[in-house]
């Protein structure tokens, strides 16, 4: 089974300052707007999953073709710079529900692929459970501890860059072990993407719901794939 090559998660530049742990008067306003952000970006990101889910599941019921290597990754990063050219306009909304459509239109012959392989239905379920307990811990730390996690920032986005680049070797090269290690490589990072983005909202380094919903999607997105890889490798062997 071929792994998906990893899509590139926004950058977010800048180290964020935690809250303080007693708020006073003047800190009020600061929190309220953290809990608003907070509460905005998990509605945005709930809709944008179920809609992303919706898309891959009609990708699949009606077999749509694969878009592509060259179509998906031209698509990702054309929506994606819509997203951030309209991130404070009315059309943010309709930019970060395209990106999301696309990319589940995009994971539609992916999930169809790993279906057809024996033992497929559950390759796909145990990878779409350990994405969700995953995010779910993850998530559930940073906001129980708010930690702060932005000096990750620049690691987690030098990997990224070398897990794109080696994805890409291992697609056009057929390199199906190095495929397999960039799947490996794509989780871990994942993993610690969706600790640096919550940290950020959580700590008042993220103030745009929109940008803070995308970066925790496409974390979600590369973390099933990659997990989808390597729990499918297996199967794809039998």
């Amino acid at each position: 089974m071929n792994p998906m090559t990893p899509l590139p998660t926004p950058a977010r530049p800048g180290a964020a300052s935690q809250v303080p742990a007693v708020i006073g008067p003047a800190d009020a306003p600061a929190a309220l707007g953290t809990r608003r952000v907070l509460r905005n970006t998990y509605a945005l990101l709930s809709l944008t999953l179920l809609f992303s889910a919706l898309v891959a599941a009609a990708s699949v019921a009606l077999q749509w073709p694969a878009p592509g290597l060259l179509l998906t990754l031209g698509g990702y990063f054309g929506l994606l710079f819509a997203v951030y050219k309209f991130k404070n306009s009315g059309w943010a909304l309709p930019a970060v529900f395209a990106l999301t459509g696309f990319m589940g239109y995009s994971l539609g012959p992916v999930l169809a692929k790993s279906l057809a392989l024996p033992g497929g239905a559950q390759v796909v379920t145990l990878a779409l459970a350990a994405t969700g307990a995953t995010f779910l811990a993850l998530s559930a730390w940073v906001l129980t501890t708010r930690r702060d996690f932005s000096f990750m920032g620049g690691f987690l986005f030098a990997g990224m860059v070398i897990a794109l680049l080696a994805g890409l070797a291992a697609v056009f090269l057929q390199m199906p072990a190095l495929g397999l290690a960039v799947a490996a490589m794509v989780a871990l990072l994942s993993a610690g993407l969706i600790l640096f983005e919550t940290s950020r909202i959580v700590n008042g380094g993220e103030t745009n719901y929109v940008l803070a919903t995308v970066g925790l999607y496409v974390s979600i997105f590369n973390l099933f794939t990659s997990l989808l890889s390597l729990f499918g490798f297996g199967s794809s062997d039998d």
